[in-house]
């Protein structure tokens, strides 16, 4: 049995790939496409994340719900589910608007989430009950090694492939979302068999999670501490392209930023499982900080190091990316075992983020006259260097302690 579970740990690495794909890159790839490619407004295009964002806040505690309503089909709910974020990912990248773009921007991206939402709920629920299959305390760093390993490339593929279609002289965007339904078509595939079985009973909803001291500051923490993440990810392509002056490297350097990433996550899960979760994690934060102040400095032609500071920050995500949910999971074992719910909660927040510097940045990077793709005042490119690279190290920063603050014990 054991022998079984440890082999199809390989399947969550390919799920995780394929949920990433459909969350971080999206931030990354939609906002300058629409721009480019339909004269969409940054504003309209940060109101529209922010306001779906707002949505999550009804539906991710009803998709919670649905979740448990549905436990005993739940093969059949996640694989409808994969089709529909599939379907949708067509018609947000591979489908010419057939009404106002900025509409069916929304429409999309609300199919996309939804579907985000209700298959990371399952997703990590499901995640629990491995560890608990595989035993011992350092089941769930187990489970987080090959989950977040596998997000982590899913990211990293996501992230760069619109450049490989380019560079073949493909339509870049209508291949990447027909590579992304393939994708969900073979994680269904991959994972069909683990939603067998005992899934979680009905629980206390949103309450039993936030009742816990804890726990409420493990979602504070994550909070705080993806928003670098995402201010930086919604930055990253017009940082390259104006303030470094490097149109064309935008693909090999998030490449070489989520490249890293991937493979420092497991050496942090394995620093983690040495000296606690909690010091290898403020060791990343303080890493990611050094870095973001590097990129304050950089300017147009400082291509080489900025790609230094992609290593380095790269590496820092990639303790985020593991350890956080890993400690938030073996936290729900103890307060909440069936609680669907608290990961209806940790996947608002990892939204939220994104969203929130989407609303927060896009609005004031366009009032300080920046145009895509255009010469760019010298003020605005200050302002697109302070966003990308300076709100970061203050967000760090309250991250760090926040974490200093939180005792999380063998966490």
């Amino acid at each position: 049995m054991m022998r079984a579970d440890r082999q199809n740990l390989g399947a969550y690495a390919v799920f995780a790939a394929v949920l990433a794909a459909a969350g971080l890159p999206i931030y990354i790839h939609a906002p300058k496409f629409y721009v480019d490619e339909y004269g969409v407004s940054l504003a309209a295009l940060g109101s529209v994340l922010f306001g779906l964002r707002l949505f999550d806040v009804i539906q991710d505690p009803l998709l919670g719900k649905l979740a448990v309503a549905v436990r005993r089909y739940q093969g059949v709910a996640v694989g409808v589910t994969l089709a529909i974020m599939g379907a949708a990912m067509l018609g947000l990248f591979a489908v010419t608007p057939p009404t106002s773009p900025i509409l069916w921007f929304a429409v999309m991206l609300t199919l996309v989430f939804s579907a985000f939402s209700f298959l990371t709920i399952n997703f990590y629920a499901r995640g629990v009950q491995k560890a608990q299959a595989l035993g011992g305390d350092t089941g769930y760093l187990r489970v987080a090694r090959w989950r977040e390993t596998g997000a982590l490339l899913g990211v990293c593929v996501a992230s760069v492939m619109p450049s490989v279609f380019l560079a073949i002289a493909w339509p870049e965007f209508v291949a990447y979302a027909a590579v992304f339904a393939l994708a969900c078509l073979i994680a269904g595939i991959a994972m069909h068999n683990e939603w067998r079985g005992a899934t979680a009973e009905p629980s206390e909803g949103f309450g039993i999670v936030l009742k816990d001291q804890i726990s409420r500051r493990l979602l504070l923490i994550a909070l705080v501490n993806a928003a670098p993440v995402a201010v930086s990810s919604t930055l990253f392509l017009f940082f390259v392209e104006s303030r470094l002056d490097a149109p064309g490297w935008e693909g090999p350097l998030l490449l070489l930023f989520f490249v890293a990433a991937a493979g420092a996550a497991p050496l942090w899960a394995a620093l983690a499982e040495r000296i606690g979760a909690k010091a290898a994690l403020l060791a990343a934060m303080l890493l990611a900080i050094v870095a973001f102040s590097f990129a304050m400095m950089l300017g147009s032609g400082d291509t080489v190091w900025f790609a230094l500071i992609c290593l380095a920050s790269g590496a820092a995500v990639g303790a985020d990316l593991t350890l956080l949910p890993a400690v938030f999971a073996r936290r729900m074992e103890q307060v909440a075992p069936e609680a669907s719910e608290g990961f209806a909660l940790w996947g608002f927040v990892s939204k939220f983020t994104l969203a929130f510097a989407a609303i927060a940045l896009l609005p004031i990077l366009e009032a300080s006259g920046f145009v895509s793709g255009a010469e760019n005042s010298e003020a605005a490119l200050r302002t697109l260097t302070l966003l990308y690279a300076g709100v970061p190290c203050a967000l760090k920063l309250v991250a760090i302690g926040l974490l200093i603050a939180t005792p999380l014990g063998k966490e």
